[in-house]
């Protein structure tokens, strides 16, 4: 499991490293349609198993395509993907698509922690952004990656033919959700800085020129309808944080891996979906800071 930066085990910038802060692509709106690349996949490939097991497969090799394509061998009703950014956990196994030889396995252990996003997985393998993208929590995908897609470094690391394709089965999990949504809450509090969102959610920090709080202010920006977080769970949270002085974004998860780690004592007690205003004064040398959070969920304790 990934540690959580300072900012969200101290809310302050005393270890905080410097990210980038671009906004994720959407998936939502008229391009999230999730209709099948081709069924025949479904024909290539025998796969039996429990979601969330390692499954039982049989790939009736050779399994040709021109482009990376996918089928829904089951439909969840969870969460949608919406962005390259959101957090989800997948389990995926890789087979050779002319031997169907398994090439490599995640650790279908059941550990919900293991939260990544679609950029992370694209990385690795192009092809999976396409594969994954708007699919729902609880589905099990299996798709066809042409070398291209597999990605050229990982034909050659497994010894794969130039035109060799791979077939992937991939269980998703658990999606959280991309940001925070609930209901707006007015906060009176004058001097306080303003948070504007862009469409994906992506929160942009205006400070105002008056001096910084002397003390540590939190504010509920938008109230979720989700779980209460509690004190010693981990959760999964976006963040921004700009500085109070020169006004300057010092860091975003935004576009990038979201934070799983411990939450910190300004988030417990709020709600999953909530979006949350922290001002941390100027302390033991760390400039005074506006951060905004986003709780996008909890991650379940496993079962012993």
């Amino acid at each position: 499991m990934r540690k959580t930066s300072a900012v969200l085990a101290t809310l302050s910038l005393a270890a905080l490293a410097l990210t980038g802060c671009a906004s994720a692509p959407s998936f939502a709106g008229e391009t999230c349609d999730r209709a099948a690349d081709s069924s025949a996949i479904l024909d290539s490939v025998n796969v039996d198993g429990e979601l969330g097991s390692k499954p039982d497969v049989e790939v009736f090799g050779p399994v040709k395509g021109s482009k990376t394509s996918f089928a829904d061998a089951v439909v969840g009703d969870g969460r949608t993907l919406e962005s390259t950014s959101q957090p989800f956990v997948l389990d995926l196994t890789f087979f050779a698509g002319d031997s169907g030889k398994p090439l490599y396995e995640t650790e279908y252990n059941d550990d919900l922690s293991r939260v990544h996003s679609i950029s992370y997985w694209s990385q690795r393998s192009a092809g999976l952004e396409k594969v994954l993208e708007c699919a729902t929590g609880g589905s099990r995908v299996v798709a066809v990656l042409t070398p291209e897609g597999f990605g050229q470094a990982n034909v050659e690391a497994f010894g794969l033919d130039d035109d060799e394709n791979v077939v992937a089965v991939i269980d998703v999990l658990d999606v959280s959700l991309a940001r925070a949504e609930g209901t707006p809450q007015f906060n009176d509090a004058q001097g306080m800085p303003t948070v504007v969102r862009a469409p994906d959610g992506t929160p942009g920090v205006i400070v105002p020129d008056s001096p910084s709080p002397k003390k540590s202010v939190t504010q509920t920006l938008i109230k979720g309808d989700g779980a209460v977080v509690e004190k010693g769970q981990t959760i999964i949270t976006n963040l921004t944080a700009v500085g109070w002085d020169d006004k300057k974004v010092a860091t975003s998860t935004w576009g990038s891996e979201p934070n799983i780690g411990p939450a910190a004592n300004e988030l417990v007690g709020a709600t999953v979906g909530s979006q949350l205003l922290v001002v941390v004064p100027e302390a033991d040398g760390n400039k005074a800071t506006a951060i905004v959070v986003d709780i996008l969920g909890i991650v379940p304790t496993p079962e012993q």
